[in-house]
């Protein structure tokens, strides 16, 4: 069943991919009727890139992460130069039909061929210099390290003993992406553990790769310091990533797994409860996995608050009917780069930042790395710290 899901894959990106690098061919090489040599090379260049983008996912499942990270970083550069042509290309062509109809209800004669030629060769040139800089614009933001994010959120259930009770949350770490490693891994760690936090929650998409693969990089994670512990739910990249190894893995450096249930945090102030899931798409891989709302809120005292950690934000009318107090999602990474950043929103309403589902609270994370390109555009990678205070 893997098998045939990973082939099935690979088809829709060999498709998707072939039509789009022939889009660009005809827009940016063909039409614009580039000289013979030029023309060859532009030819090539783009037949060479739609094959290094599949290339650099399938060479990352059996060799090392040193020796496929050139074709890697290759691939997802271009992966986000070739998002940000097309973004551009598009409006130019329903700019370009609308003359053309224009021309045609006014019975304006079509426009010589030099002159179509001169405004294909301008358009192309804009278009490829746009492109350009706003990619290098991206890979600015997208290799920023993450910034501090501060939320407080009112619980009318809280304590008034737990009054300042932080949890930090980390999501979509996507360990295993080009620049994130070890070492991206262990400065994480130094700057979340200087927060000081009572409760560490990493909310799923933590890695792009097996134990195997990843184990060493990911390892650093076992110096997180919490008062009341570190703990981990599944996102939907663990299950591309073989969960199975990952869910005995982390419990191996002190990160306690939440799998449809919950915990109790008691404090001499007051408690609060835990909750975790199992992403919103961990049904379609069978083997027990799939989220579990009720039962993970079965038999919960209705004096203390809960806070739910879901990796994405679609559970969050469930867990408003069932009573949850605050969720805590990602997965979205706030669009990561703009305008994709608005297509998100089809997907859900929730992007990023605090939201108010009926009585309870929703925080999404921007994602505190990136996943695919190395890249940001409009969006900032975030470690968040978050204050629970009564209200």
């Amino acid at each position: 069943m893997a098998l045939r899901r990973l082939l099935a894959f690979l088809a829709v990106v060999l498709a998707v991919t072939a039509a789009i690098h022939g889009y660009l061919w005809l827009r940016l090489v063909d039409q614009a009727a580039l000289p013979a040599p030029w023309h060859g090379a532009a030819t090539a260049a783009l037949v060479t890139l739609a094959l290094v983008m599949p290339l650099g996912m399938m060479l990352s499942r059996v060799l090392p992460r040193a020796v496929v990270l050139p074709v890697q970083i290759l691939s997802y550069v271009w992966m986000g130069m070739m998002f940000f042509l097309v973004m551009l290309l598009l409006p130019t062509d329903v700019l370009r039909g609308a003359a053309w109809v224009v021309e045609r209800l006014t019975l304006v004669g079509e426009p010589s061929s030099d002159r179509r030629l001169a405004v294909a060769r301008v358009l192309a040139g804009t278009v490829g210099v746009g492109a350009l800089g706003l990619t290098l614009a991206a890979l600015r933001g997208g290799l920023r390290s993450a910034r501090l994010q501060q939320v407080r959120v009112p619980l009318a259930r809280l304590p008034a003993g737990l009054e300042g009770f932080t949890l930090v949350q980390l999501s979509d770490i996507h360990v295993g992406s080009p620049t994130i490693g070890r070492a991206f891994i262990e400065e994480l760690v130094a700057r979340t553990n200087a927060l000081s936090p009572d409760v560490v929650a990493i909310t799923g998409d933590l890695v792009d790769g097996t134990v195997e693969e990843l184990g060493a990089h990911v390892e650093p994670l076992r110096n997180l310091r919490a008062r009341h512990g570190v703990y981990f739910i599944t996102g939907n990249h663990e299950y591309y990533s073989g969960v199975r190894g990952w869910l005995e893995f982390l419990p191996t450096l002190g990160i306690r797994v939440l799998r449809n249930e919950r915990v109790r945090i008691e404090t001499p102030r007051g408690a609060l409860e835990l909750a975790g899931v199992d992403d919103y798409t961990a049904h379609q891989f069978g083997q027990g996995h799939g989220a579990d709302i009720p039962r993970a809120m079965a038999g919960r005292d209705p004096s203390v608050p809960v806070v739910l950690l879901a990796h994405q934000p679609k559970h969050a009318p469930e867990a408003a009917a069932l009573g949850v107090d605050l969720q805590l999602s990602g997965h979205t990474h706030a669009g990561q780069m703009f305008p994709f950043s608005l297509f998100v929103r089809l997907d859900t309403p929730y992007v990023r930042g605090l939201h108010r589902v009926g009585d309870m609270q929703l925080y999404v994370s921007s994602g505190t790395g990136y996943w695919g390109p190395p890249m940001r555009l409009g969006t900032v990678a975030e470690i968040t710290r978050i204050e629970l205070v009564r209200g």
